[in-house]
């Protein structure tokens, strides 16, 4: 790729799609992710062998897997945020207080992270989602984010990512999505009503420290038992009053 032409740098993009191929397919081996991706089976093994001496892919046989080195770049960057140290006490209390999952949010780049989560006393491996990407308007965590940006912002995150739909509730129209936030802004909290999937219920609440968004706060579980109602007249002000504690501890640090 000419540098010239472009931002970007394509043996690094070239290095991350097979990190992606790795990670989609739990392994692979090179002539797998040669095909998938429409190279040489050449230029992957170089790829994969730079990785390898690197540690952030291991061989098994003839199947590629990635390695405990990208573990190791996941960790400190997690570590590097002062909320997430401030908020896991906070997450674990509040899911073993409600038996709800609850979820440490961050936004970058315009998508929101799970950072952090306790499955409370719901027998699910919430980390399966630690550590992945989804769209800020799909959840209540990431719609409480939304609302304390600026309009320009969200228009700007929307026509990067798109408003794409995972359920029948899930808004796809920026107007819509814009009412939305101004609700979430008024009260303090964001729902999301089987907007991500169905059957689940969300609340979030944004955390925000010296002007700026940290991320959110969200308890999140079954529709039949975290219902609307429930959402608005029980969980808003145990959820908003432990949003409020940590952001005095992230200002009193």
């Amino acid at each position: 790729m000419n540098e010239t032409d472009s931002q970007t740098v394509g043996a690094v993009e070239t290095t991350f799609s097979v990190i992606q191929v790795l990670q989609d397919r739990g392994g692979a081996g090179v002539t797998e992710i040669a095909n998938e991706l429409e190279l040489s089976k050449s230029a992957v093994h170089k790829h994969l062998a730079t990785l390898a001496d690197q540690r952030c892919v291991v061989k098994r046989g003839d199947e590629y897997r990635l390695g405990l080195g990208l573990f190791e770049y996941g960790s400190f960057v997690r570590n590097g945020y002062d909320v997430f140290h401030k908020a896991k006490p906070r997450v674990r209390e509040l899911a073993a207080e409600t038996g709800e999952m609850v979820w440490l949010i961050l936004e970058e780049n315009g998508m929101a992270m799970y950072l952090f989560g306790d499955g409370g006393s719901l027998d699910i491996n919430v980390d399966s989602l630690v550590g992945t990407w989804t769209h800020l308007h799909l959840n209540s965590g990431g719609k409480a984010i939304l609302s304390q940006y600026s309009e320009d912002r969200v228009r700007e995150i929307v026509d990067k990512h798109g408003l794409p739909a995972r359920t029948d509730r899930t808004i796809t129209d920026i107007d819509e999505l814009l009412e939305e936030l101004e609700r979430t802004r008024k009260r303090g909290y964001a729902l999301n009503l089987e907007e991500d999937l169905d059957g689940i219920h969300a609340i979030g609440a944004p955390i925000a420290h010296q002007g700026e968004v940290q991320g959110a706060l969200s308890i999140a579980g079954a529709a039949n038992r975290l219902t609307e109602t429930r959402c608005h007249e029980e969980y808003a002000d145990r959820l908003l009053t432990v949003v409020n504690d940590l952001e005095l501890n992230l200002t009193y640090r």
